[in-house]
């Protein structure tokens, strides 16, 4: 909405200070976890790093909504794990949790009905479980091996009826279990582009410069010696605004842009006598083929450059790409 829109007037400058005023308590009841973090929290970590199965979440309501969230969070970082509902878990679903599988239950209160009833079972089956509630001396709590500490000072609905602060406090908790345990694995970004391959952060982190670099006859290259007029024959073949030079064994000893060309022509040059290696970037920067296209990316970027060679292990030239073929390939 543009400023000059017209407002109702049934919203006053009041509803913008109930808005802010429900972001700060938002904000401080997830602050406020920082300090409640302790050995309970390590706790819960070393149960699911330990955990054989997979890791079930459970809620009612918003907190259901809430672990559905945590779930797929977890799922997507490392943490094999999915969310039952504790209501169809009463009927037939509980047979989806083993014993070698950590359960966290989601209940503000602690005393939802659904979770309570199927605690015992879960317990007899030998499942481990973890609660997260807003109250320490709840049913659920301690029943639990582990219990989070979810609790909030008050929601930020005015009636202070529903989950608003206390929603937010668990959602931030189960993030930060997520963020622990992902860096406790030691996962990384190829280790997220498996979870993530589809749409454009799937793109950025799965494509490597292999996939995207121009190869074979498609690189813009010459041997040391030519001259400039060669150089630019090759350049305008192969369409990249560039050529490598390249020594005997391959290895590219030097690189020539549009950009060496303006530069060139600033001061008296014969194309056809000037030896492209007087004109030459020399000690040119590649990138490896089996690096993410999106580090390519980055280092066209740092040094503001449209094209960039690529080099294998021993430093044969073996591809090049520009900003084109990453635009192309859907990586910028």
């Amino acid at each position: 909405m543009t400023a000059s829109a017209t407002i109702s007037p049934s919203l006053t400058p009041k509803a913008l200070d109930l808005a802010r005023e429900v972001l700060s308590i938002e904000a401080k009841a997830v602050e406020s976890l920082i300090g409640r973090l302790d050995a309970s929290f390590l706790a819960a970590l070393e149960l699911i790093l330990h955990c054989r199965g997979r890791v079930v979440v459970s809620g009612m309501g918003k907190s259901g909504h809430i672990g559905r969230k945590i779930a797929a969070t977890l799922a997507s970082t490392g943490t094999p794990a999915f969310f039952v509902h504790p209501g169809e878990a009463s009927h037939g679903d509980l047979g989806m949790i083993t014993h070698d599988d950590v359960v966290i239950a989601l209940s503000n209160s602690g005393e939802s009905a659904e979770l309570l009833t199927i605690v015992p079972l879960l317990k007899r089956h030998g499942a481990k479980l973890i609660s997260m509630t807003g109250n320490a001396r709840s049913t659920l709590a301690r029943e639990a091996d582990v219990h989070l500490d979810a609790s909030v000072e008050q929601e930020a609905c005015p009636l202070g009826l529903a989950p608003t602060a206390s929603t937010t406090a668990a959602l931030a908790l189960g993030d930060a279990l997520a963020v622990a345990l992902l860096d406790a694995r030691g996962f990384g970004a190829e280790d997220f582009a498996k979870t993530h391959p589809g749409g454009a952060l799937g793109r950025r982190l799965l494509v490597h410069v292999a996939d995207v670099m121009r190869g074979g006859e498609g690189i813009p290259k010459v041997p040391q010696g030519v001259t400039l007029a060669d150089a630019l024959l090759e350049m305008t073949r192969k369409g990249l605004g560039m050529t490598a030079i390249v020594d005997a064994d391959g290895r590219a000893v030097g690189v020539f842009t549009d950009g060496d060309l303006r530069r060139a022509l600033d001061r008296p040059v014969d194309i056809h006598a000037t030896p492209i290696d007087e004109v030459m970037t020399p000690n040119p920067r590649a990138i490896h083929p089996q690096r993410l296209a999106a580090e390519a990316v980055q280092v066209m970027d740092e040094r503001k450059i449209n094209g960039l060679l690529v080099a294998d292990d021993s430093g044969r030239l073996v591809g090049a790409l520009n900003m084109h073929d990453l635009l192309r390939a859907g990586v910028v």
